[in-house]
């Protein structure tokens, strides 16, 4: 099966090859079946990105080198991407790839400071590519109602809004319930419900509860936890309201509706790294994330057969997608340097005994010496 890399390199090649019609017809398909690569992200927005991405990481690499800045036209990129959609006057999916170009573009000027902390040149740009996403945006929205691509970039707006915006959640709500079997949807939703972003603690656990019930032929009590996995995660006090038992049983039946060894890796590496981060800063908080992290003994004991290294170093770095990259070698050898420790942890006791660990396709192997 292609890897989420493999459909990127095709978005990019279609694009540079000006093959848009082929593209638009691929993104189409792959967002009408739902279709998603091993890691669980959707094919469509993986060709999205990789129609995209020459416009885009050129830019990010001009922001960030004041020599590259100085000799780059950083609208020359995007302004062909805007003729490609000119020539394309009644495809909404070619539409739908600029906007999300000026998105990353807007996310590019902005990078992770604060808008009232940005140069009045980054907060003019970042507030101008929102605008024209959403303008964009708004002439498709009505003829692209089933489709859960154009619903994420319309939460992806979200990001240009001032905080306090209403009818977030709707927004969410709808891609989910257009696109229930990915979660990313729910853990983006729970995200943006913190009171930083868009929402309250209540509207937080309302919502989550409102996903496990519009989901729960899917995920049992799995909506809940989706919904509150990375929100408790970056706010203490979110994590010291959360309902934990709900939370646990949530994760039991995320596991026991999709074993695979993707999943199970994300949810042990969540419980051993991402929740032992943030102690002694609340002392509920703490409780919580000492319950949850004491889940990884059966996730890692009773699931795991197999490392995926580079969720252990995404979630080591508490799954911070503005982390920078320089080198997915030495990111995915600290990812396996990470998951070691915290096995080693696990299996202390029978380790210090001289036992082997081994992680087999049918599951964990003790053998004593």
């Amino acid at each position: 099966m292609p890897t989420g890399q493999d459909r990127i390199d095709r978005g990019r090649h279609l694009a540079r090859q000006d093959r848009w019609a082929e593209l638009s017809a691929e993104i189409r398909t792959a967002d009408r079946t739902r279709a998603t690569a091993p890691d669980g992200v959707p094919v469509a927005d993986l060709l999205a990105f990789g129609a995209r991405s020459d416009v885009v990481l050129a830019v990010e690499h001009a922001l960030s080198d004041g020599k590259a800045f100085a000799e780059y036209d950083v609208l020359a990129g995007i302004s062909e991407l805007e003729g490609v959609m000119q020539d394309h006057p009644g495809d909404p999916i070619i539409a739908l790839i600029v906007a999300l170009a000026h998105i990353d573009l807007a996310w590019a000027w902005r990078g992770t400071a604060q808008v009232s902390t940005l140069p009045p040149l980054n907060r003019a740009r970042c507030a101008a590519h929102f605008d024209r996403a959403g303008a964009i945006l708004s002439q498709w929205r009505p003829a692209a109602a089933d489709s859960p691509i154009m619903a994420a970039a319309d939460c992806a707006l979200l990001g240009g809004q001032p905080a306090g915006t209403q009818r977030v959640a709707d927004r969410y709500e709808r891609l989910i319930a257009l696109d229930p079997h990915n979660p990313r949807h729910m853990r983006a939703m729970g995200c943006h419900l913190l009171p930083r972003w868009f929402g309250s603690y209540e509207e937080l656990e309302l919502r989550a509860l409102r996903a496990a019930a519009n989901t729960q032929s899917i995920w049992g009590a799995g909506g809940y936890t989706w919904t509150q996995f990375d929100a408790i995660a970056l706010d203490e006090i979110a994590c010291a309201r959360l309902d934990t038992d709900y939370f646990l049983q949530g994760l039991s039946d995320i596991v026991a509706r999709r074993p695979d060894q993707q999943t199970v890796n994300l949810l042990a590496s969540y419980c051993a790294l991402t929740m032992q981060s943030g102690q002694c800063l609340n002392e509920q908080a703490d409780l919580v994330r000492s319950r949850i992290a004491d889940a990884a003994q059966w996730l890692i004991r009773d699931h795991l057969t197999e490392l995926h290294p580079l969720i252990w170093a995404h979630a080591a770095n508490g799954f911070n997608n503005s982390v920078r990259v320089q080198s997915p070698e030495r990111y995915a050898a600290r990812g396996h340097r990470a998951a070691l420790r915290a096995i080693s942890d696990l299996f202390r006791d029978e380790l210090r005994d001289g036992t082997v660990v081994t992680f087999t396709p049918s599951g964990l192997q003790l053998n004593t010496p």
